[in-house]
């Protein structure tokens, strides 16, 4: 059987993974549409992701723990 903790943690992550691969669509619009912007675009996008993963990493814990 199921249970719900492990639900809430398969939520966080598909929230996750929907998370980093909208941020890496978006940048990569961003660079096509202005290469000479690329090194500021890619160091925002990493920031985000790492701030998503600390924060998906919290959500499954808690969902795992209760």
């Amino acid at each position: 059987m199921i249970s719900l903790s492990s639900i809430g943690a398969a939520l966080v992550v598909l929230g996750c993974a929907y998370g980093i691969g909208t941020i890496g669509k978006h940048a990569m619009d961003g660079i096509a549409r202005q290469p000479e912007a690329s090194n500021k675009i890619q160091t925002a996008m990493i920031i985000a992701c790492a701030l998503i993963e600390g924060v998906s990493l919290f959500g499954v814990v808690v969902a795992l723990i209760k």
